[in-house]
């Protein structure tokens, strides 16, 4: 029929930490290290759906909608998806870099085919920037000549 159904949209503990007991990963240590990773990224998985759920439902509700389960769970997948691959790209890019770290300049190149999307996020990182608090780099001292200086 042409009703819309609720489906239950799982939820997780925020507080839980790993998935796994200690003792299942008592095996070989590459095999409970390849575990402890596997267990570790299905949480952030887990975690990230959660965050996504949370604000397409919160932003369905601001608008005075109902957004259907399958939907969300639609959005939430797309989002991850989308984020896996915005990784790939900086991790590329600092790679690219001969560099082992990511830079903001490493994000913002991977908007280079959305105009808007590069300029919000270089206004982003000025504003960043400008909330940094001071490197200990010294100023230059004026001279005593500078200082008495009239300006008209």
């Amino acid at each position: 029929s042409g009703e819309n159904r609720k489906i239950p949209i799982p939820t997780m503990d925020p507080d839980v930490e790993t998935l796994a007991d200690d003792d299942a990963l008592a095996g070989d240590g590459g095999e409970a290290d390849r575990f402890e990773a596997e267990a570790e990224a299905e949480l952030l998985r887990d975690r990230f759906r959660l965050a996504v759920i949370n604000i397409a439902t919160s932003e369905g509700k601001k608008a005075g909608m109902e957004v259907a389960g399958p939907v969300i769970a639609c959005i939430a997948d797309l989002a991850f998806k989308s984020a896996e691959q915005l990784a790939k790209d900086v991790e590329l890019f600092a790679q690219h870099a001969s560099r082992k770290s990511i830079r903001m300049d490493d994000v913002i190149l991977t908007a280079h085919r959305n105009e808007h999307l590069m300029g919000k996020l270089r206004t982003f990182s000025q504003n960043l920037k400008g909330k940094e608090p001071c490197t200990g780099k010294k100023r230059k001292k004026t001279s005593k000549k500078d200082d008495n200086l009239t300006v008209i």
